[in-house]
């Protein structure tokens, strides 16, 4: 597994702290280093099954310095793919990959149902 996260967000230390009290393993990204890239957004976001605009981080500063609220609609899908892979502080965080899911944000039971109902 891939945990992506910001290691300032207080959100993402939650997820980081979650995962080891469950020792659960994932290689751990830090967005801001190694932002992800338009086709790995496409492909995450693919196997999510969520809106697109699930994987903006619509609280940031950034989203509401770009007003993104208002252009976000008229953008077509590649346009936000590239949007979001030019700044890791656009997406949400944290984000676990998965082999076949993908979890977007942290949000404790959903992260249990996904992680710990098949162990």
């Amino acid at each position: 597994m891939l945990f992506i996260c910001y290691p300032r967000c207080t959100t993402c230390q939650k997820a980081q702290k979650w995962l080891a009290e469950h020792n659960i393993d994932a290689d751990f990204r830090d967005i801001r280093l190694q932002n992800p890239t338009a086709g790995e957004l496409r492909a995450w976001h693919n196997a999510s099954g969520l809106p697109l605009k699930r994987f903006f981080n619509t609280s940031g500063l950034q989203y509401k310095a770009l007003g993104l609220k208002d252009k976000l609609p008229g953008m077509s899908l590649d346009e936000q793919y590239e949007l979001l892979a030019s700044d890791g502080m656009l997406v949400k965080r944290p984000l676990l990959v998965g082999e076949d899911f993908v979890l977007v944000g942290f949000k404790e039971n959903e992260w249990s149902e996904k992680l710990l109902r098949s162990r």
